[in-house]
């Protein structure tokens, strides 16, 4: 496997990235059905649990966005596995989920943003159920932040996403303008009682950040997208409430990005955007484990020349998988 060389470290920082990566075939793209067919496959998050996959993605119908839920066994059969649009809110626009397991309440929990008349900023919105494996077991949509006058967010942001330790439950997002902003609540209070909203990064950053505690070595990893032809920098902190480093923060040396991804042997050039993704979790709960010897990101695709002369609700996002490059 090739690394990365690291950037910017102190001595403490050990986490060896993958230098090159390597993405396969698209595993789920947009559906051209008779009822609500879709434009694009988008923001997937994703959990492994009793023997199977689990997705949430955004999808991309006829003037709305909504969350659209798909499960399988083997990746390969994700595109043709049954899909099913969440019956959890009458918005025109609820979308980028994110999924995980809180043991606290013995409930999976889906968290996105949602647009609401009247509100200056998106819902943090969440549902819940028992069975992952239900689509149709959702509850709907409630505020964690509900974009009111007692929200504490100076900042509405999008791209909401959760991570516990063993204290406190953290809301990471950004606002499209080079700032990841965080927020808490304690354990016992969550879904609600987000406060202390604070500046966690500032830099070349755009949206999508997506934080995870790596298994083995005490710090926490998060990667984040950058504007253009989209891009994955990464960094690290040794506490969700410190300061976070940079790793791979620029487009000639990325997390992923169109200058270390290829195609796989076999594979069609179908994409040099790497854009809003989920790395595969060592488990499925809220602490957000990832394995650092096993990188695997789902991810959305799509050439740029693609991009040209539509806007970017008509971009037709597709889903594939980066592996480590075997290959030096």
């Amino acid at each position: 496997m090739v690394y990365l060389p690291l950037l910017n470290l102190t001595a403490s920082d050990t986490l060896k990235l993958p230098g090159k990566w390597v993405y396969s075939n698209p595993l789920i793209s947009p559906e051209k059905r008779e009822v609500a067919p879709s434009h694009a496959q988008k923001d997937p998050t994703v959990v492994f649990f009793e023997g199977r996959w689990h997705v949430f993605m955004t999808v991309k119908l006829e003037g709305r966005s909504a969350i659209e839920y798909v499960s399988f066994e083997k990746w390969e059969d994700a595109d043709a596995s049954p899909r099913f649009l969440l019956d959890i809110s009458d918005s025109n626009y609820f979308c980028a989920p994110q999924v995980f397991y809180f043991e606290l309440h013995k409930k999976w929990y889906l968290v996105y943003q949602m647009g609401v008349a009247g509100q200056r900023f998106m819902w943090v919105a969440y549902s819940t159920t028992s069975d992952i494996s239900d689509p149709h077991s959702w509850t709907r949509a409630k505020p964690m932040l509900d974009g009111g006058p007692d929200d504490p967010r100076k900042v509405g942001g999008l791209d909401y996403w959760i991570i516990c330790d063993d204290e406190r439950a953290y809301l990471f997002f950004t606002n499209l303008n080079g700032k990841m902003w965080r927020m808490w609540t304690t354990l016992d209070q969550f879904p609600l009682g987000f406060d202390h909203f604070e500046l966690a990064l500032e830099g070349p950053i755009y949206g999508a950040s997506h934080t995870y505690r790596v298994r083995g070595n005490n710090q926490f990893f998060t990667f984040i997208e950058e504007d253009g032809i989209r891009h994955f920098k990464a960094y690290v902190a040794d506490r969700l409430n410190g300061a976070w480093r940079p790793l791979a923060d620029t487009f000639e040396h990325p997390f992923a990005g169109k200058t270390n991804v290829r195609p796989a042997p076999g594979v069609n050039y179908w994409t040099d955007n790497i854009s809003h993704g989920e790395l595969l979790r060592a488990g499925y709960d809220q602490r957000l484990e990832i394995d650092p010897d096993n990188w695997t990101l789902l991810f959305q695709g799509m050439l740029e020349d693609d991009k040209s002369g539509i806007g970017y609700g008509q971009y037709a996002w597709r889903l594939g998988l980066l592996r480590p490059d075997p290959v030096p």
